[in-house]
Formats: C-alpha cells, structure tokens, sequence
C-alpha cells in the first residue's frame, strides 16, 4: 500500500482563500485537460467551477496542503436525496503527486464529512469519453449489465482506483458523452445499515 505524504493536511476550502482557490482552479484544469479537456476547458471555466462549489451550502468542498501550503488536491461533494447519499464532484489531485495516496486521503475524508451530516452512501461517476474501458466504442444496449459484469480496464480508467477504496459499480449510462462513451457509476456505503 503506498503511504501518502506525512506533511498534508486536509481543510476546508474557504471563500475567502483566494490563494487557495487560485491554485486550486489550477489543479482542477491540469488535472482535468488531457483526458477530458471539454469538462473545463480553460482557467476560467474551471475558476467558475471552483466559486460555484464554495459557495453552495449544500456542498463539501476540502482540500489537501502541504506543508508550504500548497494544493495537492481537492475533493467535492454534493449532497443529494436530502443528504443522505453525497456524490464526488470534483476529485482531482496534483498530477505530479498522484498515486501518493493523495486521492485516498481525501476520499476518506469526505467519507467522514458525508457521514457527519447523515450520509449513507458514497456515489461517484466516472465517465469514459476516450475508450479506457472496455465499456466503450461498443453499443451496450439491451444487456448493460452483462458488458458490466466482464469490464475491463484498457488504458488506466480511474474505476479501479475507486473499487480499491471499497467502491463497487452500482451502473452505467450508455451514451452518456456520445455514442459509445458511458458513465460509469461506483457507490460505497459510509452510514450505519
């Protein structure tokens, strides 16, 4: 398992952080621009994204430091069905700092955030734009659930990191983002059954 670094510390990301929002609209359109460019395709569209987030009440939004104050990554969440199930909305960490246990930290973390204010489950949805499953470039209908149960990861689809965090594929929407590109859906329980 690898550790992540000693020196994060995880906070809220606070309006009046400027510095902190900066850096993180930063990380958000690096982290997002190779694979999937049009999701903020400039540093104003993700700026846009991050003042959205902060100031909805109905949103966590926390953030991974380091010792310089740096951003290493961000993680939102939203609540939804009257809170008790949250969906990650953004996770993106430093790209010269993933697989650190960055993405872990703050999956955790929000586990614990969602779970204060009464969450009982943990949704993410992981779309597949440029074929990295085999869910892709194919037709899925009519046995969606059949191309689910023999997925397969092609080209480093971010659904296994998830699944090692306990997360489990509750679905798909075919042709979410175009013919032949779904969205996969994962889902973890993080309240008392």
């Amino acid at each position: 398992m690898i550790m992540p670094p000693k020196t994060i510390n995880i906070i809220d990301l606070k309006p009046e952080n400027k510095d902190h929002i900066e850096q993180t609209a930063e990380l958000l359109f690096e982290g997002f621009k190779t694979n999937w460019p049009e999701a903020w395709p400039d540093i104003s569209s993700a700026l846009t994204e991050v003042n959205e987030a902060i100031n909805d009440e109905n949103r966590i939004n926390r953030i991974a430091i380091n010792q310089q104050g740096l951003v290493m990554g961000w993680i939102g969440g939203i609540s939804l069905y009257r809170g008790r199930v949250w969906e990650i909305h953004p996770l993106v960490v430093h790209i010269a700092h993933q697989g650190k246990g960055i993405g872990r930290l703050l999956i955790i973390d929000l586990e614990k955030q969602a779970s204060i204010r009464g969450g009982l489950t943990l949704f993410a949805g992981s779309d597949d734009e440029n074929y990295m499953t085999s869910l892709s470039g194919c037709d899925l209908y009519p046995e969606v659930l059949k191309h689910l149960s023999f997925i397969k990861n092609l080209k480093g689809h971010p659904y296994e990191f998830y699944l090692k965090l306990g997360f489990t594929i509750v679905g798909c929407l075919p042709d979410a983002n175009g013919p032949g590109k779904p969205d996969i859906y994962l889902a973890k329980r993080i309240g008392k059954f």
